[in-house]
Order: C-alpha cells, then structure tokens, then sequence
C-alpha cells in the first residue's frame, strides 16, 4: 500500500505531464485540449475511472448523458497506467467521476490537479464519489492496519455504501445540467430503492451458508466491506493493492485455515492472475485436503457491456451467487 503514493508520483515523472493550476487544461504528451463546451440539447460527456461508477451514472443521466469508462473488464485499476487517449477523454468530458481513496493508484495525482484545473476554468466538474462518506461519516470507511492509515477504497462491495456514490453521482449531474435535475432525481430514487432491495438479498443469501464455511478466500483483499456487510469471514493472499506481495507465511497460515475449517473452495478474480490461488490450492492438497475453485468473482472490474454482469447490480448477483453455491 505505500507503494500508492510513490506510483503516482512516478508515473507523473515518466509522462512528462505538465499540470498548471489555471492554465484551462491538462495535456498528456504530444495532445492537444481543447476546454469542452456545450451546446443546447447536447449530452452531458461523463467519463468514469471503473464500471462500477460508469454504470451508476448511465443508470441515473439515462439518455441525458454519454458515459465513457477508462477501465474496461478485467483491468486492474491499482496497476493501470494511463494512455495519451485517456488524458485527451479526461479533458474533454463535463464530469470525470472517480473511486478516490487511491484506487486509481497512479492516476491520483493527476484526477486531484484536473480538478483543481477544471473548477478554476469553469470547465466542469472532476469528483471522487467515497468523497461523501468521508465527509458525512468517515467511520464508515475500513482503515485496516496493514494499510498504515489509508482506507480501503473497495468501497462497491457494501451496497448500503455504494448507495451514497450513487447520490453523489445525482448530485453532481444536477449541478452540471440543472435543466434536467427532475430526469436525475427520479432515475436516481429508483435505482437507490433497487440497491436498497439488493443489499438485503445479499444478506439473506450469504447468511444461508453455514457458519463453519462462511470462509471468503480470494486472490487479494478487496472483499473486506464484503465481508463487514454481509457477515462472511474474509482472507485474502495479497493486501488491498494487487502491488501487494504475497507472503509465504501468509501462505501458509491461509492453507493451515483452509485445512483446520475444511473449507470447500477458493476463489480467483476476474482481474487478477490466478497462480496465487493455484499455489493455495496445492498447499491444500498436500496436507490431504481437497479445495476446488468455486469460480470466478468480479473485484476490481466488472463483466462485458452489454451482459448482466456487466452491471453493477449484475454484478453483485453473479457474485453472491457464486459465493453461496461453491460454500453452501
């Protein structure tokens, strides 16, 4: 996790990108930006970092928006490193919606100064959606120890708390198109009530695995708001950032778990390679315990446009699904 701060400063360094407080823009190498504008009945341009915001934005600006995603299926959000393209969409969009809480890891640096840029110029609007659970009530975010006081930006997998970046999400859409406020407000309390709706079936679900097996192992630890949700113990090989190493006695002390609980199955993610999981699963089995893979879970990225789980609430599903088949 201390990696996150000198990633972004490094990645800063490498791309020679210049970011001026109220020069009107930001330019990655060999671009150039020019300060979007809008014209009447014009779709407000969103760009998104991860799918699981992108999604939540379509939801709530409906036909009212275009939403681009920087991070599509399968991309890993700790370790992605921004192209000369994404720097052009960042410019040109009217709201850049962000995880924060340094999910886009070495992107951060660069998200804080186009926002700072953007709000000088008058140009739109750059927003980290946890921002309003750190303002409203701080408490709510996981500050686990081994993250030596940065919280737990997987904030997603606790849906009662992804309900408040949906808010954020209408909030900041009303400000940017006031025309259009009731549209935002209303797409907005329909799907709040759908998420309200999911979250207690991802309680009821998950509280139907017995107790003894309630035992959530994946490949890093980006299930820890998961876990604290939905009462289901959670463990994961590396840290919260895939940067993370996995730790032989780490290993070890998950293997020794697996086969004192004789727990079922382990699970790989659809954004992170599975030879962690493979390594975990041999341990087992050479202490006479057999473990299969109980499939694969979305963590930091979400399924294929266009499909169920390429939605968030899809994705919520086809994740306790999952769970719940491979553990009951």
């Amino acid at each position: 996790m201390t990696n996150f701060r000198t990633g972004i400063a490094a990645l800063l360094a490498l791309s020679g990108l210049v970011l001026a407080l109220g020069c009107g823009s930001v330019k990655a190498p060999g671009t150039s930006a020019t300060p979007p504008g809008r014209g009447a009945g014009e779709k407000i341009q969103v760009t998104a970092t991860i799918a699981m915001i992108g999604d939540l934005a379509r939801r709530i600006g409906a036909d009212k928006v275009e939403v681009k995603v920087l991070l599509g299926p399968g991309t890993d959000p700790h370790l992605y490193k921004a192209r000369e393209a994404d720097y052009r969409q960042l410019d040109a969009a009217h709201v850049v919606l962000y995880n924060g809480l340094n999910l886009e890891g070495k992107m951060g640096n660069q998200l804080v100064a186009l926002a700072r840029t953007k709000a000088a110029a008058k140009r739109g609007a750059v927003v980290a959606v946890t921002e309003i659970i750190e303002k409203q009530d701080p408490k709510l975010l996981r500050e686990p120890e081994e993250m030596a006081g940065h919280y737990d930006p997987h904030v997603w997998f606790d849906v009662s708390l992804w309900m408040k970046a949906a808010e954020a999400i209408r909030d900041t859409l009303i400000e940017a198109d006031a025309a259009n406020a009731e549209t935002y407000r209303a797409n907005a309390t329909k799907l709040l009530k759908e998420m309200s709706e999911l979250h207690e079936w991802c309680k009821n679900e998950i509280g139907s695995i017995p107790r003894d097996q309630r035992v959530l192992i994946t490949a890093h630890d980006a299930f820890g708001y998961f876990g604290r949700a939905y009462d289901i113990e959670v463990h994961g090989i590396q840290g919260i950032s895939t940067e993370d190493q996995a730790s032989m006695a780490g290993m070890k002390s998950l293997i020794d778990l697996l086969v004192a609980r004789k727990v079922k199955a382990v699970f790989v993610e659809s954004s992170v390679p599975k030879k962690n999981i493979e390594a975990l699963i041999e341990g087992c089995k050479a202490q006479g315990h057999s473990v299969t893979v109980g499939g694969e879970l979305y963590s930091d990225a979400m399924g294929d446009s266009g499909t169920k789980d390429g939605t968030y609430i899809g994705m919520v599903q086809h994740n306790v699904e999952t769970i719940v088949k491979a553990l009951k």
